[in-house]
């Protein structure tokens, strides 16, 4: 099985439990809000990073991936939901379409936006919370990692503060790469690799695994921004040019771009070299970095 084939048929097993564990979160919530949530979380999607969640317990565990693996990728998935959100509004990125849909501060106004971003990131510690301790607080803490100030947020607010800037070496550009993209990604594998049982030297190789593969997946990403086709992307091409973005193709060109991405690919792949069965992780990070959406 291709690695694209597997996160096809993983999400589409993936997507009536992550489904399921967000209407069990809506059940109180005001409707308008519900709505919003809905809206952000079940648009469409690969889905990357609760498969990987799925494929490192499978991996560690050898054998199929647990229920608190499920409920993790859900929640990890609720937290890119929200981040996405967030990344669309007119004070960010200010993007019209995501997903070939309208985003959701053009759907429902940017205060509903905003509030189902927060939502969906309170919701996701909850839902992980309520799997058994030690696992739910392990897992907390890797999101919180992941998704926090000196992860995610901190790396959208290194990719601010860089926007306008020209000539940014690509080292600090990485830099950014691994915060708002790369961190989440390995809170993703590490975790997943806890579902499956994993020592702490496992999830440490899985985190340093999903580091890479986020760094190759962004490097990606960037790529595409300039020679993808936006009808499979499903948002505009171009934007990083006219919002004046510092990216990987800025520093480097669109060859160095790519070959630097097939390095991260393979950074990620030696991480995990040492894993039995690490063939699967070894394919989904080479995938990663040579996509075409």
């Amino acid at each position: 099985m291709t690695a694209e084939s597997y996160l096809e048929s993983k999400r589409l097993a993936f997507e009536p439990e992550l489904e399921k564990n967000l209407e069990a979160v809506l059940r109180k919530v005001p409707a308008k809000l519900a709505e919003a949530m809905r809206y952000g979380v079940l648009g469409g999607g690969k889905r990357l990073r609760p498969v990987l969640a799925l494929a490192a317990a499978e991996v560690v565990g050898k054998g199929p991936a647990p229920e608190s693996a499920v409920r993790y990728g859900c929640a990890v998935e609720m937290i890119h939901a929200y981040s996405l959100i967030h990344d669309d509004l007119p004070a960010m990125d200010d993007d019209d379409l995501r997903r070939g849909r309208p985003t959701a501060h053009r759907a429902f106004g940017e205060a509903m936006a905003i509030l189902a971003g927060d939502g969906l990131l309170t919701e996701a510690f909850a839902l992980t919370a309520s799997l058994p301790d030690p696992l739910g607080a392990a897992l907390c803490r890797e999101l919180a990692l992941g998704a926090g100030a000196a992860g995610m947020v901190g790396g959208q607010a290194l990719d601010i503060a860089a926007t306008g800037t020209r000539g940014l070496p690509a080292a600090e550009i990485e830099r950014i790469h691994g915060g708002k993209t790369g961190a989440l990604i390995a809170a993703a594998a590490a975790g997943g690799a806890l579902c499956g049982g994993a020592s702490a030297a496992q999830a440490g190789q899985l985190r340093r695994y999903g580091e890479a593969l986020g760094m190759a997946f962004q490097a990606a990403d960037d790529l595409l921004d300039v020679v993808g086709d936006p009808d499979q992307r499903g948002k505009r091409s171009g934007g990083d040019e006219v919002e004046e973005k510092a990216t990987l193709v800025g520093a480097l060109g669109v060859d160095g771009t790519r070959a630097r991405a097939q390095a991260l690919a393979e950074a990620a792949c030696d991480a995990v070299a040492s894993l039995d069965g690490s063939q699967l992780l070894r394919d989904l990070a080479l995938y990663a970095a040579s996509r075409s959406r």
